[in-house]
């Protein structure tokens, strides 16, 4: 069952938020059978619509490579959510107990293995694609984060990608 065929009149959906108009109590309760059973999760609190929106916010970033922060990602997800960052950043590593900056770390290691397996680019121009200063740091973090170098990982034809929506 969808949440289209639920007879619910939908304003807006998009990843993080569903508007709707409310006919029925029952309304909100069948939008979240549907959604959990589609592996979604249902988030009221405020604080946890805040990380979400970071999560994809970076993700976001991501999406459209090279990667060309035009300020300090700080500064950009101060922008983007119109909230101080030292209150971002304390409620996101609170509520996921890792800092906004490692998050991102790891999801760019998992782009990176997105782009390697595509085999179109070469480390140097992966490194660029992500807006590294030098090959040599985004080899560090891969092999920091996760435990091979980036010759290993592209030689051994990997498969282990997690979806950039699913890390934690």
């Amino acid at each position: 069952m969808e949440i289209e065929n639920l007879n619910i009149e939908l304003k807006h959906i998009e990843l993080g938020s569903i508007i709707y108009i409310e006919k029925s109590k029952d309304d909100f309760e069948q939008i979240k059978t549907v959604l959990e059973a589609n592996g979604f999760e249902v988030l009221l609190a405020h604080d946890q619509q805040i990380v979400e929106q970071i999560k994809i916010e970076l993700i976001r970033l991501l999406q459209q490579l090279p990667l060309q922060l035009d300020q300090t990602l700080s500064k950009h997800l101060e922008n983007q959510l119109h909230i101080e960052y030292s209150k971002i950043s304390k409620l996101f590593s609170a509520k996921e107990q890792i800092t906004i900056e490692k998050y991102f770390i790891k999801l760019k290691m998992e782009k990176v293995k997105e782009i390697c397996q595509l085999q179109e680019y070469n480390f140097t121009q992966i490194s660029q694609l992500l807006d590294y200063s030098h090959i040599n740091h985004l080899s560090r973090q891969f092999k920091n984060e996760t435990g091979m170098s980036l010759s290993s990982y592209k030689k051994s034809q990997h498969t282990n990608r997690n979806s950039l929506d699913e890390i934690g």
